[in-house]
């Protein structure tokens, strides 16, 4: 049975041509979990419920890649991963455990490294006149002159000039072709470059035919001939006189000639000077990439280059493999990575539904508090981000925020609120960050204001600082104004209401910010963004700035910010809201109820290979938003035991709290895990330290104090004293929190390993081998065992307890799933069941169909003498809880005692 046929088998069907997954397991893949691995965990995986694997992106990446987002080759399957043998083998073995397959796919960016992608080492070679210069996001007109025409680079370890003269930059030639090397980088040799090498040689050997190959390199058409029939001969030619060569240098007198003439040119630094400059690339220092880079990048990493995905022939070159797997059978959708990124998303994904109609298709798209999806983009929904937001807000207590406020600015020092955190972070990164895409745009408006006489003389300046104040109060990471074209073929503007009222709140913010700007200019920039000012260079403004918002947000808030404010560490998180991080339950359930009338096959996730915390982690941070007073005296008593390990160095307080949270939240944890997380998100942060300018003394100095504390007897006592306190309300959090997400509207995700305890941090702490013998003879006990989890429940106060609670929760939520799939599907209900009592605020429960309820309590460490009077009305008839084996009779209120008396959150189901 083919990997298709098996899984159409046993999923959810959503018409008759598309496959929806009943739940899906991701899996990071890499050199070290091949294909061949990733088989062999199938059947285990199978057993446990879930209808598909979500493998991370494993089309060609860069060479020893341990997540696959930096492809170099979308035309090829990761060698590294066992090629494709290895994977027609993964796609037998899911089919034969009856398994479907997903894929996460990278459309907006690739890895530029070196001539393992052989599309960006053509662009080096030949500059615009390559057969792919149009395939990635390059700046040909660079407003420098002496970067016209040319790529920057920033892959040097100090000025060029000095990295020149002490020889690290040589002339290579593997008698194949030449080559410029530095360090264990490699870059192309420019063909028409090659002429005064060349005819140095043919002088030494005394070679005429040598001598006509220097003159038909020097004759090849320029970099700059972008017409097509110049750009054939030039790579017609150019491969000729390279063939040619490379017989020539079967001669031995030919051979030690050219030799020789490549020893002289690095024997002289101005020759070898001479020579790099004429080619299509200009090597500089690494922190050129802030200011000047040429192309766009994913995020600030100068070795991803922007792809241009909305170019139908790019488009087809970069996907063509996907669509074949999707249109086969092998795959039966795709999660679709950063589509922020591309220039027009929704185009993009248009066409990827018209080719692909059957695919299941979610979007990594990152949701602000009140921010929806967009409606008239073809996919199932988004990748979760919004969910986990939505659901872990659930247990973080409202009364306990301030508190907890309180207790960071005492440690800290810092008690400005969440959003100027975010503004002056926005700002740091793109000053500092992302300077090179800033003063593209800069040069962009230039040309704009140019052409409208009211704002022709505005300075430079000024328009960069007003670009920037609007970037740093944009709401949300982007909007999505577009040109389509109407039925005769006109480009016509495209801007929905929510665009224009985004728009419209971010320059009013900027405005009230920057009193010293023009106002008229900044909207003057709003009406491009809205497309009530027309024109070519205007609309390219428009949108490249709706590229920028994202990256500006993911670097400024996500990358800065959420490692800034420790506050409530459980609400910072991708899509998170740490400025307003509890959610009531009323607000869960309108937003899980139009998730099922709008997306009711989105994905659902508790972890990620992006999440920051594990989601048990979280889970048991949020407890100390319900005692905040006895949080308030731990810290101060693990402050002290740890004080002798301070020195003047450090830490601060900033990372002093960073480190205590995170002992607590990951606990049991070593020392080599918390001092790579703690170096990372100090860089992060970018308050002492950071990834451009990395003060290792402070890092050293904090790295040695946290180690100094774990060893230390007395500490670790201590939190393995407080870790016990919170060990249980943690805990059930947690299956609190996995209970919802298998049995909400959408389709869940147990990213690898979190079906036990996960207890990891940031990448790549989350992507260390997972331990599947474990989890096989875990699940092994249970399908030999109880049902349910009830006899588990002492597990709960275990410390050693890996997870089986939670792994039994699992297999019995997706089992219901699969027996219920009606009640779970693209048709089914969502009603809120609404609780009353003393304790009704405690309790969230929730019926699909009338066919399943779920029941779970929130905020448990206060509720002191029980459930008491609170009593939740279940739709008429008998329920079984799959969790406990008991059975209900309801036909009015029923005690939440008795509910949740067996085990701490109830599945029911109904019974005959």
């Amino acid at each position: 049975m083919t990997a298709r046929g098996a899984a159409a088998a046993d999923v959810e069907a959503a018409g008759p041509r598309r496959v929806i997954p009943r739940a899906t397991y991701r899996l990071q893949l890499h050199a070290g979990f091949p294909f061949a691995a990733a088989a062999q965990v199938a059947p285990y995986l199978a057993r446990l419920g879930v209808s598909h694997v979500y493998s991370s992106p494993y089309l060609q990446a860069a060479p020893g890649s341990t997540h696959g987002y930096d492809v170099v080759d979308p035309r090829a399957v990761n060698r590294e991963l066992g090629g494709e043998a290895a994977h027609a083998a993964l796609s037998e073995a899911l089919g034969q455990a009856g398994l479907g397959q997903v894929l996460d796919v990278v459309p907006n960016h690739m890895a530029i490294g070196g001539p393992e992608n052989p599309w960006w080492w053509d662009v080096l070679e030949n500059g615009p006149a390559s057969r792919y210069a149009g395939h990635f996001d390059v700046d040909w007109t660079h407003p420098e002159a002496h970067l016209r025409n040319r790529v920057l680079l920033p892959v040097l370890d100090d000025h060029y000039g000095r990295v020149l003269e002490r020889g690290d930059l040589r002339l290579e030639w593997d008698r194949r072709r030449f080559t410029i090397r530095f360090g264990d980088r490699r870059f192309p040799v420019a063909p028409p470059s090659l002429d005064d090498l060349l005819r140095l040689a043919a002088k030494r050997a005394g070679s005429d035919e040598l001598a006509f190959l220097a003159d038909a390199y020097a004759a090849l058409p320029p970099s700059s001939a972008v017409d097509l029939e110049s750009i054939e001969r030039r790579h017609r030619d150019k491969e000729v006189l390279g063939r040619r060569l490379t017989e020539l240098a079967g001669n031995p007198v030919i051979l030690d000639a050219i030799d020789a003439a490549v020893a002289a040119t690095n024997a002289d630094v101005d020759a070898l000077d001479r020579l790099l400059e004429r080619q299509n690339y200009r090597l500089a220092w690494w922190t050129a990439a802030s200011r000047d880079l040429g192309y766009r990048r994913f995020f600030d990493v100068s070795t991803l280059a922007g792809v241009r995905a909305e170019d139908e022939r790019v488009f087809q070159d970069t996907h063509g493999l996907v669509l074949d797997w999707l249109a086969g059978g092998v795959l039966d959708g795709v999660r679709i990575d950063h589509p922020d990124g591309l220039l027009d998303p929704e185009g993009y994904l248009r066409r990827l539904r018209w080719a692909s109609p059957r695919a299941w298709v979610v979007v990594e798209k990152i949701l602000e508090p009140g921010e929806s999806l967009r409606r008239s983009w073809p996919v199932a929904g988004t990748t979760g981000y919004d969910f986990v937001r939505l659901a872990g807000g659930l247990w973080i207590d409202p009364d306990g925020v301030a508190p907890l406020r309180a207790i960071h600015a005492e440690v800290t020092g810092e008690d400005r609120p969440f959003v100027e955190i975010a503004r002056t972070s926005k700002a740091q990164v793109l000053r500092e960050v992302l300077g090179s895409e800033l003063g593209r745009l800069t040069a962009l408006l230039l040309d704009v204001a140019e052409r409208h006489r009211r704002h022709r003389d505005h300075t430079r300046h000024v328009l960069h600082e007003a670009i920037a104040a609007i970037l740093v109060a944009f709401p949300v990471y982007r909007t999505y104004v577009r040109v389509d074209e109407d039925g005769e073929g006109r480009p016509t503007p495209h801007i929905v209401p929510e665009d224009e009222a985004v728009i419209a709140t971010a320059v009013t913010a900027a405005i009230e910010a920057h009193p010293e700007l023009p106002p008229d200019l900044l909207w003057f920039i709003a009406d491009l963004l809205r497309l009530r000012i027309t024109g070519e260079p205007e609309l390219e403004f428009t949108l490249r700035f709706q590229q920028l918002t994202g990256p500006v947000m993911a670097k400024g808030v996500e990358d800065t910010a959420f490692y800034r404010d420790l506050s409530v560490l459980a609400a910072n998180e991708v899509g998170g809201d740490p400025a307003n991080p509890a959610v009531a339950p009323e607000a869960f359930h309108a937003e899980l109820a139009a998730t099922q009338e709008r997306w009711p096959s989105t994905m659902l996730a508790g972890s990620t290979h992006d999440t920051k915390r594990g989601e048990d982690v979280r889970a048991r941070l949020a407890v100390l938003t319900e005692i905040p007073d006895r949080w308030r005296t731990v810290v101060a008593e693990l402050r002290a035991l740890a004080a002798p390990g301070r020195s003047e160095a450090g830490p601060d307080g900033h990372a002093e709290y960073l480190a205590l949270q995170t002992i607590v939240g990951a606990w049991p944890i070593a020392a080599d895990r918390l001092n790579a997380f703690l170096v990372k998100a100090l860089r992060e942060a970018k308050l002492r330290t950071s990834w451009g300018r990395a003060d290792e003394a402070y890092e050293a100095a904090v790295t040695s104090w946290a180690a100094a504390a774990l060893a230390d007897e007395a500490f670790r006592a201590r939190v393995e004293a407080f870790v016990a306190e919170i060990l249980r309300p943690g805990r059930v959090n947690g299956l609190a929190q996995t209970l919802l997400r298998l049995t909400a509207p959408g389709v869940p995700d147990l990213y690898q390993g979190s079906e036990l305890w996960s207890l990891t941090l940031v990448d790549p702490d989350n992507r260390r081998p997972v331990d599947f013998a474990l989890r096989e003879r875990l699940l092994a006990e249970l399908e030999t065992g109880p049902p349910g989890i009830a006899h588990l429940v002492p597990a709960l106060d275990d410390p050693a307890d890996p997870g089986r609670p939670k792994l039994a929760l699992i297999r019995a939520a997706l089992g219901v799933r699969r027996g219920c799939p009606d009640a779970f599907g693209e048709d089914a209900r969502y009603r809120p069941l609404v609780a009353t009592g003393r304790r009704a605020s405690r309790i969230l429960a929730f019926a699909r169909s009338d066919e399943v309820v779920t029941v779970v309590p929130r905020l448990t460490t206060r509720l002191g003498d029980g459930w008491g009077d609170t009593t939740l009305e279940l739709p008429a008839g008998r329920w079984r809880d799959e969790l406990s084996g008991r059975v209900h009779e309801a036909g009015g209120p029923l005690p939440v005692a008795d509910l949740l008396e067996a085990a701490p959150v109830a599945l029911l189901t109904r019974a005959s």
